[in-house]
């Protein structure tokens, strides 16, 4: 079976993130689309983290309950906590949904993964306004292939 791919049409695997998907211009979630999730598949995890960040790991954006024969998620997902079927957790700048790129000025080069992470139960039972850190510690379980795909990005 081919292993889990995850990719953007906005930049390569690697490749700079275009200002429109950061603080430094319209903010929006890229596009992303994955390929080759185990058949055994119920649910989809996506997370954005920031390993570079000066405190630490900084969390970006994590949306959950992504249902198992979706294989994309398109620019620009609503900033709210549901968006259909989907919930989306409070990022590190507490807010719903996705905050793009934003390091400190001359600070280097940073490296933004997202992870995506096929899971073994439908949804995950997190109660209002879950973290990205809940999420991820609620999906370990249940983990059954993952992904990522970085980008980088410096201002």
């Amino acid at each position: 079976m081919a292993a889990m791919r995850l990719a953007s049409p906005a930049f390569a695997a690697g490749g700079r993130i275009p200002e429109r998907y950061t603080c430094d211009g319209a903010d929006l979630s890229p596009p992303l689309s994955w390929s080759g999730a185990p058949a055994s598949t119920r649910s989809f995890v996506l997370v954005c983290e920031d390993p570079d960040a000066p405190a630490g790991t900084w969390y970006h954006w994590a949306v959950f309950d992504i249902p198992a024969d979706q294989t994309s998620l398109p620019e620009g997902l609503a900033k709210t906590e549901k968006v259909g079927r989907l919930r989306q957790a409070i990022n590190d700048f507490r807010k719903p949904g996705y905050g793009g790129p934003c390091p400190p000025r001359g600070h280097g080069t940073h490296h933004y993964r997202f992870r995506l992470l096929a899971l073994s139960v439908g949804s995950l039972p997190l109660g209002p306004r879950p973290g990205c850190r809940e999420v991820l510690s609620a999906a370990e379980p249940h983990i059954l292939a993952g992904t990522e795909l970085v980008g980088t990005y410096s201002r």
